[in-house]
């Protein structure tokens, strides 16, 4: 008999207050291995709260998160070497090259330099970045950029993908490239990905959704079951009422 394998990452209970302010409050839902997952949230939502808790740059207040059954709090290292992490703030070096930004984040990882050569070309040749090797990161697009994070998030093969508003400040054939990018990992080579966004168009209909609102769940599921609870004919309208209705009912006396 085989067991059944843990979730991806499992937010159980999850809090977090910056001063007075509440920036998560009770956070539980856990998405599947293999999965494209979307954190669905305005501006201020929490999401990137929750990213900075996962990658354990803020130290959990209340509650557990587990990626792949290691707890981040208590097997942090361990937990977090299955981890590749795409921030909203771009955090290459400018004055390096590609090659260069990749082969020094691998030797942060304990990867020898052969190693790190023959994946990062391995991972520049996947995003279709190989003949940009050589170049310092300031001459490239947006959108390259994106693409050379996500190749260094990718060089130490983790098996959960997290990005944070990856797609903010790209114009829309760079958002398209990087989404379907993101979503072929998934595909092909069964990594797991959360992707954290507030861009409702970047929503397909076979994603698993969770949309945050305000620090809260206010629901997770299918497509069709954030349809349905919002009584809508698409994800659009539904994300607009339930948002809504989670801030009248917050205004209420």
């Amino acid at each position: 008999m085989t067991t059944a394998e843990p979730p991806a990452v499992a937010i159980e209970g999850v809090s977090h207050c910056y001063g007075k302010r509440q920036a998560l409050n009770d956070v539980t839902f856990s998405i599947t291995p293999s999965a494209f997952a979307v954190l669905l949230g305005l501006n201020g939502a929490g999401k990137s709260t929750l990213f900075s808790l996962i990658m354990r740059l803020y130290a959990i207040q209340r509650g557990h998160i587990r990626i792949f059954g290691r707890d981040v709090g208590h097997a942090s290292s361990e937990a977090l070497r299955m981890v590749g992490v795409v921030f909203q703030q771009r955090t290459l070096d400018l004055d390096l090259s590609v090659i260069q930004n990749l082969t020094y984040h691998a030797a942060l990882h304990g990867i020898g330099k052969q190693d790190a050569c023959a994946r990062a070309a391995d991972v520049l040749a996947r995003i279709a970045m190989s003949e940009r090797a050589n170049d310092k990161v300031r001459n490239l697009s947006g959108g390259q950029m994106r693409r050379v994070e996500i190749a260094r998030a990718l060089l130490h093969r983790p098996r959960l993908l997290v990005l944070d508003e990856p797609t903010v400040g790209l114009d829309i054939k760079s958002r398209a490239d990087i989404l379907g990018y993101v979503r072929r990992l998934v595909a092909k080579d069964g990594v797991s990905v959360l992707w954290a966004t507030h861009l409702i168009d970047e929503v397909s209909d076979d994603d698993d959704v969770i949309v945050l609102h305000q620090g809260r769940v206010l629901v997770h599921g299918s497509v069709s079951r954030i349809r349905n609870a919002a009584d809508a004919q698409d994800i659009r309208t539904a994300f607009t009422r339930l948002t809504q209705g989670a801030d009248a009912a917050s205004e209420a006396p």
